[in-house]
């Protein structure tokens, strides 16, 4: 499986920005993505997950009430929605992908992630 992250780039604080994640290749029937993100010398951190069905959703507390992910299961793409975005939110971003039992639980515990995409950059301005 491969993933294909996009949409990174510089915004003011207070601003938006969506950010987009291919997956190809021999995908599962179903699974869930995500997406990660590590800033500088910080480890890589849960920001959201979504199921297949998109039924369930987990966010990290500290995005909640400002970024949306949501999926295209028939495009294999998922998003996510950045509003409202601050400094503390500059980082790389990580799309993931997980398949089997409860992927979208193990992924925001990182119990297991099958598959990690490239990282797309996303800096924020203050």
């Amino acid at each position: 499986v491969q993933l294909q992250a996009c949409g990174g780039g510089l915004v003011q604080a207070g601003g938006y920005l969506t950010l987009s994640c291919v997956a190809s290749g021999r995908t599962a029937s179903a699974y869930a993505l995500g997406w990660f993100r590590q800033a500088p010398g910080k480890e890589r951190e849960f920001v959201a997950g979504i199921s297949w069905s998109s039924i369930t959703i987990y966010y990290a507390d500290s995005v909640k009430g400002r970024f949306t992910i949501s999926r295209d299961s028939a495009r294999n793409t998922v998003y996510l929605r950045m509003e409202n975005v601050d400094p503390e939110d500059t980082a790389l971003y990580y799309c993931a992908y997980n398949e089997g039992k409860h992927p979208t639980s193990a992924m925001r515990t990182r119990a297991r992630i099958d598959y990690w995409g490239q990282g797309t950059e996303v800096t924020v301005s203050s």
